[in-house]
């Protein structure tokens, strides 16, 4: 076998590679190196642009168009669909058709207005950047250019960023399901009432918002209808547990039965507050501090304003009314307004009565026709004898009244006392108010009274809070008719201090903060709580918010009563007690009262007057008949009839002096009369 040979041709070498050319034929190592790096951070960052922030762009834009296309829009068609279908459950009822048709008239041009401003704003935005685009394109600026494009680019990568899961601006999934506590329509309240157990899943389709969901003052209100069977009042009892559903505090939410001519015993109005506290945490001064007198039969007490900012009035002629709460959250504010009102009638007699001594009833002395202040068994009998006096008072103008019916029954149809028949019997409302209840009861409670008014029984006596309690309602109830009110006001409402047999014959209650529900029923009672009254549910900071149970048909209330210090409620009962003097009803303890007292007590009101009439005119010296022309001016009544001797005597026992020379004045050289500063110093004596 042939071996084959070797390939004689010779072996040709390989040439290695060229080394790569550098960019400049010159250039050092070290910069190849900087360029090198220079390249790596573009080509990075071009990497983190395609694949980061151009995704973020395109997703920013597309939420700025979604978020354009919802305020475009706004709330407006929901509203008014809500409103469509509202007129189509109504077929039948002509007037709630009409309310809800102009209703929606309203929306449909409201709708109207707002896109035709909203795409006024748009077209003005986009006018002024693609003008400014157009206008740096046209001059060639290229900066101009860049900074337009860098700034859009910037934009919507912001907006498109990863966002967190509390941003609720933009949401992070649109598919996600929606937080079923944020009410956004009638389906997402009837799941809240669902979740607080209100109604169950099972009823859903029966219950439904009558009209539509729409805001109220600082919030929002619906009238919803509740299944077939099921009363208001189940649902009221559960407002804490809707509260909670909804995720707002629980002094938010009013939930009460619907009393109107529309509503029915299987409907409820629900409001719910935008604002946490929504009676606000600054006092608000009561209206009686600027009031000269006041009509009580025509205007009762001014008492507040609820959450939606309206004024009340509390009216308590033909009844009597219990307060309770705890300490320190407003109950001597409510029970001063009360007394002050009734001070600035000056025909109004009125009886205090207070089972602990103390400053906050002081000023009642300049005006009340009696005052017992104490828990001593002596301050005891002493209101017991006060209420048989008053017992004995009512009775007697209840025989009048039974009278004057069989004679002339035209005089009083309803059998009740009238302003008419009171001015010409001269006399006027009663008030008996009694602070610190629990104090008079415990006392009571450990006496024993004798009720048998023979000397020679052998009757050992009863127990002192029985009477005292009987005794009380006693009088409530037979000065229903005849002009007379009671005011019984405790800080321990349970059931020791709040006796269901005073309760009852009480036809207002009102309670301030207390630590449950029980509580609350111990002073409103079971069925203003099953209706919705929750005193309960206020928070520590609503101090001054009362919930008024008013005891017919128009239900409870929730209100930030107004504002009223010690001082100022002094200078009110100090008031009172001059209209009295000048009417000639100033009776009984006030009369007597610091007689020495009463002469300064007129004084400092005279100069008090005078100092008020020069400040209101802007003047700070007056000639007397000026003066007097002033006074007549700011309080007519009270110096009707006064002549410039008579004011100047006045004056001077005051403490005020004779008139002073005033210099130039009124067109004369130097005349005689007196000065702000003359005045306020004897005021200051």
């Amino acid at each position: 076998m042939a071996t084959p040979l070797y390939d004689e041709r010779p072996t040709l070498a390989l040439v290695p590679p060229p080394a790569e050319t550098p960019l400049y034929k010159d250039e050092p190592a070290d910069r190849k190196k900087w360029i090198e790096s220079a390249r790596s951070v573009a080509d990075t960052t071009n990497k983190v642009a395609r694949i980061v922030l151009l995704p973020h762009t395109v997703r920013g834009y597309r939420q700025l168009g979604r978020r354009w296309v919802d305020r475009f829009h706004d709330d407006y068609p929901q509203m008014i669909a809500s409103t469509n279908r509202a007129i189509r459950e109504a077929d039948g009822d002509v007037m709630q058709e009409a309310r809800l048709k102009e209703r929606r008239a309203e929306l449909r041009t409201e709708y109207k207005r707002h896109r035709l401003n909203y795409t006024g704003k748009t077209a003005g935005v986009a006018s002024a950047v693609a003008g400014g685009v157009t206008f740096g394109a046209a001059t060639g600026s290229l900066w101009l250019d860049l900074i337009a494009g860098l700034g859009a680019w910037g934009i919507g990568a912001f907006h498109g960023r990863d966002r967190k899961q509390s941003d609720t601006d933009l949401p992070q999934d649109p598919a996600a399901p929606r937080d079923a506590a944020q009410i956004r329509g009638e389906a997402d309240l009837v799941t809240a009432l669902v979740k607080a157990g209100v109604i169950t899943e099972a009823q859903r389709d029966e219950t439904h918002v009558v009209g539509i969901i729409q805001p109220a003052g600082p919030g929002w209100t619906a009238t919803i209808e509740l299944p077939r069977g099921m009363k208001a009042s189940a649902a009221t009892s559960r407002a804490e547990e809707l509260a909670s559903s909804m995720r707002v505090k629980k002094s938010q939410i009013e939930m009460r039965a619907d009393t109107s001519e529309e509503g029915h015993e299987g409907q409820v109005v629900l409001w719910v507050a935008n604002e946490t506290n929504p009676y606000g945490s600054k006092p608000v001064p009561s209206p009686l501090l600027t009031a000269d007198r006041l009509d009580f039969w025509q205007y009762g007490v001014p008492l507040g304003t609820d959450a939606r900012g309206s004024r009340h009035t509390l009216e308590l002629v033909w009844c009597s009314i219990l307060l309770g709460g705890l300490p320190d959250y407003g109950k001597s504010f409510l029970a001063r307004l009360v007394a002050a009102a009734a001070a600035l009638d000056p025909h109004m007699t009125v009886h205090v009565a207070t089972g602990k001594a103390g400053p906050d009833w002081v000023g009642t002395k300049q005006f009340a026709h009696s005052y017992v202040a104490g828990n001593t068994p002596g301050k005891i009998l002493a209101f017991l004898d006060l209420l048989n006096e008053l017992i004995t008072d009512m009775q007697q103008i209840g025989e009048r009244l039974e009278q004057l019916s069989e004679e002339n029954p035209e005089r009083c149809p309803e059998g009740k006392l009238t302003p008419e028949l009171a001015q010409e019997w001269k006399r006027g409302l009663t008030l008996l108010v009694v602070d610190e209840l629990q104090e008079l009861l415990d006392a009571a409670a450990m006496m024993k009274i004798k009720t048998d008014d023979d000397p020679e029984s052998k009757d050992r006596g009863r127990n002192g809070k029985e009477v005292l309690v009987e005794t009380m309602a006693r009088f409530v109830r037979v000065s229903r008719y005849v002009g007379g009110m009671g005011l019984f006001i405790t800080q321990r409402p349970d059931a020791t201090s709040v006796p269901t047999l005073l309760r009852e014959v009480c036809r207002k209650r009102a309670c301030f903060r207390v630590k449950g529900a029980s509580s609350s029923r111990m002073v409103l009672g079971d069925d203003a709580v099953a209706a919705g009254a929750a005193p309960h549910m206020l928070l520590d900071a609503q101090k001054g918010v009362v919930v008024l149970d008013q005891g017919g048909e128009e239900g409870h209330v929730t209100l930030k009563t107004d504002f009223m210090t010690i001082p100022e409620f002094r200078e009110i009962c100090m008031r009172g007690r001059q209209l009295r003097i000048e009417a000639g009803t100033l009776t009984g303890f006030a009369a007597s009262y610091g007689q020495a007292d009463g002469a300064a007590s007129s004084h400092k009101v005279l100069l008090a007057d005078c100092i008020a009439a020069l400040r209101e005119a802007g003047v700070d010296r007056a000639r007397t008949v000026r003066l007097l022309g002033l006074l007549l001016a700011c309080r007519p009544v009270a110096y009707e009839g006064l002549t410039e001797s008579a004011l100047q005597a006045r004056l001077r026992e005051a403490g005020a002096g004779g008139t002073r020379k005033l210099g130039p004045l009124d067109g004369m050289t130097n005349p005689n009369g007196y000065t702000l500063e003359q005045l306020t110093e004897a005021r200051d004596k």
